[in-house]
Formats: C-alpha cells, structure tokens, sequence
C-alpha cells in the first residue's frame, strides 16, 4: 500500500507566520524595538513568527544543531550551558532566554555529575506510575519535574515515554508506562501536562516503535500501517491530546525502511499533517542521518550533533538552502517551532530562575506516595499479608536491602543526594552508575514492625541466607533485576543466582515475602513455593517506605500490572533475540553489522495481553491484575450511546473491612469479519470506604471500537454488535454486557 507523496517544497508554508499559524496570521516585514512578541495577547503562533522576523540567520541556524551539553571526549560543556543533554544559545538583544534541556521522566537526571553535590527527587519508574491507572498520579509528579527542572534552570525536559512495550526484555521498559496504547496515552499524557503547568516544555518520545535496545541504532521496525495506528501511534496520539507537548522526539529506529528522524510518513504525513501537530520535532541524540531529507521530512533539529557523523544541520544545511534544495520558509518553520512550544508554556514570559527553591522533603513525600499508588501484590497466599505486628524476628535478604532501592540505568537515571553509585555502564561515551536511591527497605521495615527484632543478610551466601532464615518469624526478600538504557536484558530469569536463593530460602521458610525491584517483566519459576510477592518495580525517593507501608497495612495496595508477566519466553511474540555483539546498539559508537528487521507484523496491533488471548496463552500474571487487602464487586453494567459517544456505567462496591482503591478495568472485543481481541477501552481509579458503593461512568474514545484504514486515512467502524466487559484484569471473567453499534468514521 502506497500513501500518497507530496512535493517536497509543499512540505513548508510560504511564510515564519504560515508556518505555524496559518494564512490569516499577518505579521511584519521587521519587529521594531517595542518587541511585538512581549504582547501576552498574542498567541503564542504570532508572537513566535514575529521573534523570527527579528532573527538573523546564524541566530537561527545556532537553533538547529547542536552538541550534547555534557563533556564527551573532545566536547567539552558550552559556555553558559547548565552541563545536561543540551544547550542552544539565548538571544539578549531580543529578550529570548537560552534552551537548558535535561533527561528525563523519571526527575532531572544528574548522574553525569557534571554538577557535584548536585539534588534531585527520584520519581518511582514509569512503569509504576502507569501500574497506579491514576491520571491525577501523573499530572502531580510531572508537575513536581517541572517545578525542580524551572528551579534548577531547565526550560526543556526530555519527558514523556510514550513507546508500547512490544519487548518484556527491553532495556528501557521502565521508563514506559505500559503494553496499552489508552493506558500509556493518559498516563503520559497528563505525566507531560504537569511538567509544562511549570513553565518546561516537555517531550514526548520516541515516536516510533521502538521497543528494544539491542541494535536501536539499526533495527528496522517493520509494522503494517493498519496496526501501527491502532497500537503505538494511538497512544502517541493520545498523549498529545492531553499533554499538548512542546516536542516530539523520533527514536533512533527506522519504521518501515525510513529512519524514524527522517520518516516522512511519521513526521509529516501523521503528526505534522494529519494531527496538526504545531511542536517542534527534535532527533534523538546521534539520531540523524541526512540533511535535506530530514529537513524536508520534518525534522526540525539535530540533537547531539556530536555523535552524528557530521553537524547535519549546520554548514550542510546553509549549502542545501543557498542550493535551493531546501527553502528559507522551512528554516523559519524550524525555528517557529520551537519558540512557539516555549512561549505556549511561559519559558520565555517567566524564565527558568537557577538555583531556585526546591522544597525536597515535600517531593519525597509526592514520590511516595506515588509509589504506594503503583505497587503491586501479586500474590497473598492464606492472608499473610498484612504482616502482624507481634512477630518476635524479622528477617531482611537483599543485596543493598540496607541502603536502597534500586534504580534504572541510562540518560533518565536521577540520584538524590546520598545514593549508593556503583559500577553501570557507558552511555554514548558517558560513564552511567548503578544507582540506589537512598531509601533503606531494612530502616523502613523496622519503622513499621513495632517491638519486633529485625535482621539483615545481604544473600550472597545462599547456605548462610538459609540458615538465617529458618529461625525467622517471617522473611522479606528483595530480588533485583537491574536494566539499563542502551542493551536489553538477555532473558526473563533474575541474575546472580536469585531464582536459586529465593526458592532455597522459601523452602527453610515457608511464611517468606518476594519484592520484586525489577525494570519490567520476570520469570518467576519458584512462584509455587513462596506465598506473597510484592512487584516494586523501580520505587524512587521514598520507595522503601512505600514499600514497608503496604508490607504492614499502613497502605492497602492498590496498583494493577500495566504489562503481562509471561510464564517464560516461549509465550512472546518473538522469543529470539538479536545478538548485541553482532549489532551496534549505542549511537557515536562504531558501527557493527547491517540494518536488520523486526517483523511486529507478528503481533501486529495485539500487543502484550491481547496476544496472550489472540493466541490462547495463559501468562504468569496478566495485565491489569493487582490484589488488595479489601475486596470489590461490580454490577449493574450498562451501556448506551450519547450522540456518537459510548458511555458505559457500573456500580463498585467495597465489600471488605477496609478502605481501598478499586480499578475497574472496561475491555471491548467482537467476533465477526471485523473481530479484535479484548482492548482496554476504560478506566477509573476510585477510593471506597467499607461497604461503600459508587456508579462509575467511563467514556468510550471511539477509536478503540474502530479499525484503522491506512488506505482511506480514516478511523472506521462497522455496524455490528460489540462485548463490553468490566473486570479487574485483562484475564479476569468479569462482568459483561453487549451493545449494537452504529456505524462511524472519523478522520485520521
């Protein structure tokens, strides 16, 4: 199927003010000394088109291209660069403040430590954020980045993984939120919202398909147009709507044979075209391969220009439009762009203040208490969590159990003052540690046990482990799996012989607790013979107490799996992987191997639980599931339709003895020549007191009860009849009803 190409010089608009705000904007020739663009009435369009008319050309071109803002090799920091991913100069004479970006969603990233001494509040991973199924979660701690990114000097934050998570062994699956196009499009979305409520423009990335790590620089991600948009654009696209971010940023991937930073079909056909998309779109750093078809592709900057081959464009660029191969409107486009994203959020009204005020102690708690929101219980055997209070020995197993929670590795990683900084590994020639946040699991057990003794033993000794823990009264074990931008992990089993130690020590101890500190998905082959497990994930600042509080019943865990746990990698989609010595995975790097394909055709658009049902599989654990110390039912499910919209009503009850938080969970499914698996059509996050009762309303997006035609560039639904079902997971029976729908087609 061939979509239609437009002529490249289409591909701009014939004005700086057409370019971003359409041809009823009027602006002059030259902005004169009162500075037009100070006029907060204007909108942010107009008043970015009037800044370009007053730039000169290197002034714009010193907008384009760029080095990574951190001393690599021969780079050495800008001057006036805060030392981050990236800095582009400031023009005084024209009141704009310079572009200070920094990594990433999980808080400002310092690891570099460029900036000794330097704080940060560690957000818990994003995958815990998405396991909270809490839009208010979102916006909150992406309001907390804004806030510390405004403070430390920041006005562009590289937030917002929006990437499904098609690989469970992928090395940055932490920092998605889920395997869901309509759980991680909210989720991100209102994650990107709160940053820019504080004046940072906020990214959304890395747009896409780009699941895995191995090879990212060289893999070609192969997707019929049909199912990428009803998979991993759908949740871009929903991003966008909520969050309306300032930037877009490609990955290092191709799509379909085109570099995804030089994609036409993805940057200009779909999110420039079809979605009006008015933000800039930046490369991935060491992600650009070209000149003028880059630029005429959409890519309106070259990140880390350092690790590219050459300063694309730069020089290269200046040639290509002196030559005519690219027009000066689409230099003032790219610059448009940009200015436009920061006067939209106030980066250029209420410039970035450094060395602002950053109250650490309340972001610990906002941290958290996100953390108590996204844990979840797996398993709880016979009750025994909560844990009693009266127990006379405790006993803590856990490599750095007595110092911190784990962290994820790579450009996101944030170390808060007093984390323990091991050994990690290099990312794009910068050293990354191994980090653990400075929240002890072992401290705040003992805060929560009341009179009882409690013990510590790091488990390197599984003899010595054993021993300590047949005389325990109970055991918390904490297993770690550690994963790190820029390699995969090779399998779903935990390393170090963990899966040895925790079956040995459940056998000596049968009352033993599992906490998993993991950056996605693993194998659990002594799940039979331990009876509680408890998925941390990557838990942040105030992780551990967050952690402890659900251990003893302070927190009820409410957090539901926002990815499937597959029994073993014979249940994925591609259970073979690319070999990382055969392939270059780091861009800068020198590369080895060829461009190689992923056929996600596999899988196509069932991505994660829908191809557990798709072809009969039952998996470890699957989306959506997550326990709680209280029970909920769910009745009276109905459905009807509003104009065109779907509205769907059920009642929750809390049926326990505690308070708690229900997540009732609404998946679509039909049979028929237009048949699909279950898709997660809707969500609520609600609080019920016992025997509290409440009737929860979701709307339906219309797109999830439709199919994508990449021939007719529409979404379409048949007339038909669809199964609506509320559960509390993906693989759980529910409660059903079914519903006749109208016909519907709605525009890409």
């Amino acid at each position: 199927m061939k979509v239609s190409q437009v002529d490249p010089r289409q591909l701009v608009s014939p004005s700086p003010a057409e370019a971003v705000a359409g041809p009823a904007a009027t602006v002059p020739r030259h902005a004169s000394s009162a500075r037009e663009w100070s006029d907060t009435t204007l909108s942010p369009e107009t008043r970015a088109a009037l800044v370009v008319s007053a730039m000169t050309e290197d002034e714009k071109f010193a907008w384009l291209s760029g080095p990574m803002a951190l001393p690599t090799g021969e780079t050495k920091i800008p001057e006036g660069a805060l030392g981050s991913a990236a800095y582009y100069p400031g023009i005084p004479r024209l009141g704009i403040p310079a572009q200070q970006q920094s990594d990433a969603s999980l808080g400002i990233s310092n690891t570099a430590n460029v900036r000794p001494g330097d704080n940060a509040t560690a957000l818990p991973s994003s995958l815990l954020l998405g396991a909270s199924f809490d839009p208010e979660t979102a916006r909150e701690t992406g309001a907390l980045v804004g806030r510390e990114a405004s403070a430390k000097g920041f006005n562009v934050q590289l937030a917002g993984g929006a990437n499904l998570i098609r690989e469970p062994r992928g090395g940055r699956n932490f920092e998605y939120v889920s395997e869901d196009p309509l759980l991680t499009g909210i989720i991100a979305g209102h994650a990107v919202a709160g940053i820019q409520s504080q004046g940072v423009v906020s990214t959304v990335k890395h747009f896409a398909v780009n699941p895995q790590e191995t090879g990212r620089v060289l893999s070609n991600s192969v997707l019929s147009l049909n199912a990428l948009h009803e998979s991993d654009l759908l949740a871009f696209q929903i991003a966008i709507e909520i969050g309306a971010p300032g930037a877009v940023m490609p990955g290092y991937n191709l799509v379909n044979g085109e570099w995804a930073s030089e994609n036409v079909y993805l940057i200009q056909t779909v999110l420039k075209g079809e979605w009006h998309y008015p933000g800039w779109v930046m490369s991935d750093w060491g992600a650009t391969h070209s000149t003028v078809k880059a630029a005429l592709a959409g890519l309106d900057v070259q990140s880390g220009a350092n690790l590219d081959p050459q300063r694309f464009l730069a020089q290269p660029l200046r040639d290509a439009v002196a030559a005519g191969q690219v027009l000066r409107a689409r230099i003032d486009d790219m610059v448009a762009r940009q200015l436009r994203s920061l006067f939209a959020v106030g980066a250029i009204d209420r410039p970035a203040p450094p060395d602002g005020h950053i109250d650490y102690m309340a972001h610990r708690l906002i941290a958290q208490r996100a953390a108590e929101r996204g844990i979840v219980l797996l398993k709880n055997e016979h009750g025994i969590l909560p844990a009693a209070r009266g127990a006379r020995r405790l006993l803590v197993i856990g490599r750095h159990a007595d110092v911190g929670v784990l962290a994820g590795g790579g450009s996101s990683a944030v170390s808060p003052v007093g984390s323990l900084s091991l050994e990690g590994v290099e990312v794009m020639g910068v050293p990354m540690a191994r980090v653990y946040h400075p929240s002890s699991p072992l401290h705040a057990i003992r805060a929560e046990a009341g009179a009882a003794k409690v013990d510590f033993i790091d488990g390197g000794d599984i003899a010595a482990a054993v021993r300590a823990a047949a005389d325990a009264d109970m055991v918390f074990l904490f297993a770690e799996e550690w994963r790190t931008e820029g390699e995969d992990r090779p399998g779903l089993d935990l390393p170090d012989d963990q899966d040895a130690l925790i079956a040995a020590v459940a056998r000596a101890n049968p009352r033993t607790v599992v906490i998993l500190q993991s950056g996605g998905a693993v194998a659990m082959p002594w799940l039979d013979v331990v009876p509680a497990v408890l998925a941390a994930f990557y838990a942040g600042s105030g992780g551990a107490e967050a952690i402890a509080g659900i251990l003893f019943g302070r927190v009820n865990p409410s957090g539901h799996l926002p990815i499937t746990f597959p029994r073993d990698i014979g249940q994925l989609p591609h259970p073979e992987q690319q070999d990382p010595r055969t392939t270059t995975s780091n861009p800068g790097m020198t590369i080895k191997g060829d461009v190689f394909d992923i056929d996600y055709n596999v899988e196509g658009s069932d991505v994660g639980y829908r191809w557990y049902v798709r072809e009969g599989l039952t998996p470890l654990f699957p989306f959506g599931h997550g326990l709680s110390y209280t029970r909920f039912t769910y009745s009276d499910l109905q459905a009807d339709y509003q104009g065109d919209t779907l509205m769907v009503t059920v009642m929750v009850r809390n049926t326990g003895a505690r308070a708690g938080a229900a997540v009732p969970q609404l998946y679509v499914s039909r049979t028929g020549p237009h048949g699909f698996a279950p898709r997660l059509c809707g969500f609520e996050r609600i609080d019920l007191q016992p025997d509290e009762f409440r009737k929860v309303e979701m709307r339906v997006d219309p797109r999830l009860l439709a199919r994508f035609d990449a021939v007719g560039r529409a979404w379409v639904r048949d007339v038909g009849i669809v199964d609506l079902r509320c559960s509390e997971s993906a693989a759980a029976e529910g409660i059903s009803v079914s519903v006749e729908m109208p016909p519907f087609t709605q525009p890409a």
